[in-house]
């Protein structure tokens, strides 16, 4: 349970830490990896989204066992978004430093996927 409660209150922490950047690099972000954003209604509502997501991760780090259905989609989220970069990477539509970026969402797939096989674990041996 404590392995759960470190992963996603770190990945909340991250995510708050690193989210709220791109609200102030979006024309810096279109000069380096050009062309810019042309729809910004998409690009800030996947801001808004994500710093949801990682409320969401700071209260299943809370308490693990009570939230655990919710790691389901943010095993989602953290399994779509950097397979979605790697076929942009793969059809030559994104940066590589960019795909490295989001490539670190792989890695918290795995810590997440471990939180959940761990959890669902240790409430098997509570019952």
């Amino acid at each position: 349970m404590k392995f759960a409660k470190v992963v996603f209150t770190l990945a909340g922490i991250y995510g708050l830490l690193i989210l709220p950047l791109g609200y102030f690099t979006e024309a810096q972000l279109g000069r380096d990896f050009p062309p810019a954003v042309t729809h910004p209604e998409y690009y800030y509502a996947f801001l808004g989204v994500g710093m949801a997501w990682q409320l969401a991760f700071l209260l299943i780090g809370r308490d693990p066992a009570r939230y655990r259905v919710f790691m389901l989609p943010g095993l989602v989220e953290k399994f779509g978004a950097p397979l979605a970069v790697a076929v942009l990477y793969a059809q030559g539509r994104l940066a590589k430093p960019l795909f490295l970026l989001w490539s670190l969402d792989w890695i918290w797939f795995g810590l997440f996927l471990a939180s959940y096989l761990l959890v669902g674990r240790d409430q098997g041996r509570s019952r």
